[in-house]
């Protein structure tokens, strides 16, 4: 079964759902969440507006990247190095 993605927007609507007082049975049944997915939501971003929910997706995600990119670097410079080593 494939996972849905949430916008930032989706997920900050559902949590406000639940601050307005609306059972946390209906919302996982209306929008198709697990009771953990909405759970670990709440944990992380009790309290954020969508915006700067937004703003720490686009985060997560370019931390993600810059951490792809460095285990490509990191990589690279160890089979120059072995390269280097065979040489001498």
């Amino acid at each position: 079964m494939k996972a849905k993605r949430f916008t930032p927007e989706q997920i900050s609507t559902i949590l406000r759902e639940y601050d307005n007082g609306k059972e946390v049975k209906t919302i996982l049944r209306d929008h198709g969440v697990s009771k953990a997915t909405f759970y670990k939501w709440r944990q992380r971003y009790q309290g954020m507006d969508t915006k700067s929910l937004k703003r720490l997706k686009e985060l997560e995600l370019e931390n993600q990247k810059l951490k792809h990119m460095y285990a490509e670097l990191a990589l690279d410079l160890k089979v120059a190095k072995e390269i280097i080593e065979k040489k001498l």
